[in-house]
């Protein structure tokens, strides 16, 4: 009898089932386990605990008689009670702590990974292959899509060049509340969401399990059938208009053009190459610009393997680097979502957003989020975990590198080149959430400080003579010199502390 194969939680669509020399027999009764500690380790989002377990339990739906669904307490338990000492095959998971699990196990039979284009294998011989250079991400980006051909004519870039970011940077049109965009594909919500809800509300009762933030009606797909909704919806309706405002944000329109894709591949519902290939598609047959499609397939095949081969590359103790010595822990009105204590507008709406959402897109995520922790010193290892519990989309291999090495700077530019953090002047030309603010963009003391502008400078001078070593930051930190107010301002961020700005 061939063996069962394990199924964990992000491992759902049916690439993951395939048989092959590296996957589970054509035949393979399938096990899937619902482990309760998981929640109870951390105080995830409401919304993504809902997400979860809804697509597990669509899943073994399907599946019908070939799946075991098993409720247990730890995913040992659950182990023991389906299989015993049987043996059993799993694909690689997709973080450190599943891959000790399985390995700590005896008869499981580890696979290849599945859901990424790129092989780990493949991967280590590119970067292996660059001795005493940085691993950028847009060179690994180009070598995917002549590896794989994606976006490709001949041997030059579809479009005549690899990189739009030029025409996909524009600032939101002036004037406008909203980009007017098609709306993007909803699910409806059935009878196995009313029993997640029903079951998330009980834990919570019974004092198991806590979350944060809030569970309205689920807003991303957790079936394979509506994440190919979601994909057709997004490729022939959104796709055309994603590129030259996705680096914008609008305080009424948290989704504008956006493919809100990410959710559905982070539990393997797609996988990264239909998603390309049909925005391809669409180019090739006239339907979207090339820079859209540029911007998307840089999204997809670029960044998202570039950061899934990193969290293997750099190994597990990348997680625990903290160049900048950021020690400071995360205050509770942040950690509890609480936008309402909030006074800057821009940081009030994209916390607001995460509190009913769990969700939004990179910009708000890396120069508000992100941006703000990093000026006031949080601890980037708090920080990780917050975007990891806060987000749908967020998984181990997916926060790690995407907060310790992008987005504070904790390991000191091994994967950029240079502190993502700016001042209110960014946010004022890239959105529209410094108006009617109670704090002015161009500010950094007095009685209407931004505490974006104050806590960049704040940020310079506290590290200044490591980033006046850095050639994309020289300039900047000279700027140091020119304020006549910095002693005002330090003074003025040291008595903010942790209290809401």
């Amino acid at each position: 009898m061939t063996a069962p194969h394990w199924l964990f939680g992000d491992q759902l669509g049916p690439h993951f089932l395939t048989p092959g020399p590296d996957g589970p027999g054509s035949d393979a009764p399938v096990l899937m386990i619902e482990a309760r500690s998981v929640f109870r380790r951390r105080r995830f989002h409401r919304a993504k605990a809902h997400l979860v377990l809804s697509a597990m339990r669509h899943r073994a739906a399907e599946l019908g008689d070939r799946v075991r669904l098993v409720r247990a307490d730890t995913y040992r338990e659950g182990l023991r009670e389906a299989v015993g000492d049987a043996p059993l095959t799993v694909h690689h998971p997709t973080s450190y702590a599943a891959l000790r699990l399985v390995r700590s196990l005896e008869n499981v039979t580890t696979l290849p990974a599945r859901g990424f284009l790129v092989e780990h294998g493949d991967f280590r011989a590119w970067a292996d292959g660059r001795p005493g250079e940085r691993l950028r991400q847009e060179d690994f980006y180009r070598w995917v899509r002549r590896e794989h051909e994606l976006l490709m004519d001949g041997d030059r870039p579809a479009g005549g060049r690899w990189n739009h970011d030029h025409d996909n940077r524009e600032p939101p049109p002036r004037g406008v509340r909203t980009l007017d965009a098609p709306p993007p594909y909803r699910p409806r919500e059935d009878d196995i969401d009313e029993e997640v809800r029903h079951d998330l509300d009980r834990w919570e009762r019974d004092g198991s399990v806590a979350f944060v933030g809030r569970d309205g009606p689920r807003r991303f797909p957790a079936t394979r059938r509506e994440a190919l909704a979601a994909l057709r919806r997004f490729v022939e309706h959104r796709l055309a208009g994603f590129g030259p405002h996705e680096d914008a944000v609008l305080a009424e329109d948290p989704v504008m053009s956006h493919s809100l894709l990410s959710s559905s591949l982070n539990l393997g519902l797609l996988h990264p190459a239909e998603c390309v290939e049909h925005a391809e598609e669409a180019w090739r047959g006239g339907r979207a610009p090339v820079n859209s499609v540029e911007g998307f397939v840089r999204q997809v095949a670029g960044w998202r393997e570039y950061v899934w081969q990193l969290y293997w590359y750099f190994g597990e103790e990348y997680r625990r680097r903290n160049a900048l010595g950021h020690h400071r822990p995360l205050p509770g009105w942040f950690l509890e979502l609480d936008a309402d204590t909030v006074e800057a507008r821009c940081l009030a709406t994209t916390l607001a957003q995460v509190r009913d959402t769990g969700w939004t897109h990179h910009i708000p995520r890396l120069m508000l989020l992100g941006s703000y922790a990093l000026q006031r010193g949080w601890d980037p290892a708090q920080v990780t975990d917050w975007f990891h519990r806060c987000f749908v989309d967020g998984y181990d291999w997916v926060m790690v590198p995407n907060v310790i090495g992008m987005s504070q700077y904790a390991d000191g530019g091994l994967m950029t080149t240079k502190p993502y953090t700016s001042g209110g002047s960014y946010v004022h030309r890239m959105s529209d959430l410094c108006g009617g603010c109670a704090h002015r963009p161009r500010e950094r003391v007095g009685a209407h400080p931004c505490p974006y502008t104050a806590g960049y400078w704040a940020f310079l001078h506290r590290h200044r003579s490591r980033l006046e070593r850095n050639p994309r930051m020289t300039q900047a930190v000279r700027g140091l010199d020119r304020l006549a107010d910095l002693g005002e301002l330090l003074r003025q961020e040291q008595d903010r502390g942790d209290s809401p700005p």
